[in-house]
């Protein structure tokens, strides 16, 4: 009995020892919410969690983001601006990243502006002439055999049996035999050879030895090198056909591409600067003579001439030349600029990134610009800039990529409209990471499918097809498409989603391109994201060939991608077929 009175007693008082602690702790929970400290992998219970690339989301716990699958993140750890023009960063961010600024500032007065132009040299058709027979008759014999080869004025080409020189040579010697009571008729008979270019020596030979020359020899009329043979032994020949096209070199004319927006700043007389590839580490000068008065319909382009001495021959027909004209650009005193490393991309409308004045953390406004001309290594802006704002010239793609991973308004991001900006375009280069990403098997084989319509779209330009490029360009963005995210996870997953959005993007406007040289405008933006998904997620079975043409996109470049080591130059076509070089190999 007494130990059943003992144990009641100690259950009574654990009881009251329970009720105590929970007036005592409980209360102070409830009003704090819960612990102040918790467990890695525990969620406060008022902390919300979201996506980084689909902010729209909001969860009580972490997990699973239902669109793409990445991980949640604490609302916290994302931006905590309102605007979503503005990206805040933490500076240990800004230190990794080197992000610099400068001033905007003011261009008075008068500066130059450089003016790339690519071309050829070509023969200077005044000094191209064809070497014809001035008799008919059939060839007998050729001194000149091929193409190329240099003759001399006076120098033998060609013997020919002319039956109608034959004739004529038999009315000249019976002719002489009237040459007193007749003379009319003796110099009629001496005409009708000069009219076929027979030499006075050559008549005075068939008078005097009063014996018919069944042959004739053809002598060059001018000095210069074989253009094209057109004739060979045997061949019958009409009065005036054509031996040889025989042109001088000992001046050349260099052909320059000049688009069309470039016109205005070119004048005859300027000084152009140029290079040739084949004569490496020396720059030459010329004057411009002549501009084409036409346009060419297709490529925007107009010619310009110079015309040059070319003793020894050093430059030849079909050399790639390289040319710049420093053209004066007037300015106002109102007029802003900032330097070409602060715009992410050109065009009439492009973007740059303002640091917030006054910001409690680095904070950096997406601001699109629209710029002016280039003078020197500046662009002039129209609008869209104060002068003092301070503007990224370093660092500014990284803010991008940022911007655009949280869904904030980037030049990468497709959903700008949304956050009250209009889309505008997009990057040509894209962020690779350090070394390529573990994925599934299945995901390198998806991967792998957009390559093989890649390829079909890069042959299409290169041979001019247009409705070939833009059905493969549809071909392609259905492909990105039916393509799962859920097939990429972690890291794989951000890269996936950062590629195909820019790559679709640029698909879509390759695939609205109303001729080939505006498919092959779109098809830089694309390629570059192609390499990226390459580096990134390859390499595959086959070898792909990185290659690039300094050429492209007027002198500042691009890249694509081949699985064969040869050029074939998707950016120019026939024009610049053989224009680049391999600069990478992705391979295993």
């Amino acid at each position: 009995m007494n130990n059943w009175k003992i144990l009641l007693v100690i259950i009574i008082t654990a009881l009251i020892s329970l009720g105590a602690g929970y007036l005592i702790f409980g209360g102070n929970e409830a009003r704090h919410g819960g612990l102040e400290t918790h467990q890695a992998g525990t969620a406060e219970p008022n902390e919300i969690w979201t996506c980084s690339m689909h902010p729209q989301i909001r969860q009580n716990e972490p997990g699973k983001c239902p669109i793409c699958g990445m991980d949640l993140i604490p609302l916290s750890e994302a931006s905590s601006s309102d605007n979503p023009l503005v990206m805040e960063m933490t500076p240990e961010a800004v230190k990794l990243a080197s992000i610099q600024t400068v001033a905007v500032g003011t261009a008075n007065g008068s500066t130059t502006k450089d003016i790339f132009l690519a071309g050829k040299v070509q023969t200077d058709e005044r000094l191209v002439a064809s070497q014809v027979a001035h008799v008919p008759g059939r060839i007998e014999q050729l001194f000149v055999t091929f193409t190329g080869e240099a003759v001399r004025k006076g120098q033998k080409l060609a013997t020919i049996y002319s039956p109608e020189l034959v004739s004529a040579q038999r009315e000249l010697i019976e002719a002489l035999k009237w040459k007193e009571t007749q003379p009319q008729l003796l110099e009629a008979t001496r005409n009708k050879l000069r009219n076929w270019k027979i030499s006075e020596t050559t008549i005075a030979e068939i008078e005097n030895s009063r014996e018919v020359k069944t042959n004739i020899t053809v002598y060059a009329d001018q000095s210069g090198v074989v253009l094209k043979r057109r004739v060979s032994v045997g061949d019958y020949l009409r009065e005036g056909g054509v031996l040889f096209d025989i042109a001088s070199l000992g001046q050349v004319w260099l052909l320059f591409d000049a688009y069309e927006e470039d016109l205005a700043e070119v004048r005859v007389g300027d000084v152009v600067s140029y290079t040739v590839p084949a004569i490496p580490g020396r720059t030459f000068s010329a004057r411009i003579s002549f501009i084409g008065p036409v346009i060419d319909p297709r490529s925007r382009i107009a010619s310009l001439r110079a015309e040059v001495a070319n003793p020894g021959g050093v430059l030849k027909p079909e050399m790639f030349i390289r040319g710049a004209i420093k053209s004066r650009v007037g300015t106002d005193k109102s007029s802003l600029s900032v330097p070409k490393t602060a715009v992410l991309w050109t065009g009439p409308r492009s973007v740059v990134y303002v640091e917030v004045p006054g910001a409690t953390v680095p904070s950096y406004e997406f601001r699109e610009v629209t710029l002016d001309d280039v003078a020197g290594s500046e662009y002039l802006i129209k609008e869209g800039l104060e002068a003092g704002e301070r503007v990224v010239v370093n660092g500014a793609f990284v803010i991008d990529a940022a911007a655009q991973l949280n869904n904030m308004a980037s030049m990468m991001n497709r959903n700008v409209q949304q956050a009250g900006m209009p889309a505008t375009g997009h990057p040509h280069e894209a962020a690779v990471p350090a070394s390529p990403l573990l994925i599934s098997p299945e995901a390198r084989a998806a991967v792998k499918k957009l390559f093989d319509i890649y390829f079909s779209l890069k042959d299409a330009l290169v041979k001019d097809e247009r409705s070939t490029a833009t059905r493969k360009a549809a071909d392609l963005t259905n492909a990105f498409g039916q393509t799962p995210m859920s097939l990429f996870t972690g890291e794989a997953h951000e890269h996936w989603m950062h590629y195909s959005s820019a790559a679709v993007d640029a698909l879509e406007k390759l695939g609205a391109a109303k001729d080939v040289e505006e498919a092959r405008m779109h098809f830089k933006p694309l390629s570059g994201q192609m390499v990226a998904l390459a580096k990134a997620f390859g390499p595959f079975e086959e070898t792909f060939y990185v290659q690039h043409c300094p050429m492209a996109d007027d002198f500042e470049g691009a890249d694509w991608l081949s699985l064969d080591k040869e050029i074939r130059n998707p950016y120019f076509g026939d024009k610049m077929l053989k224009c680049g070089s391999v600069t990478e190999t992705i391979q295993r």
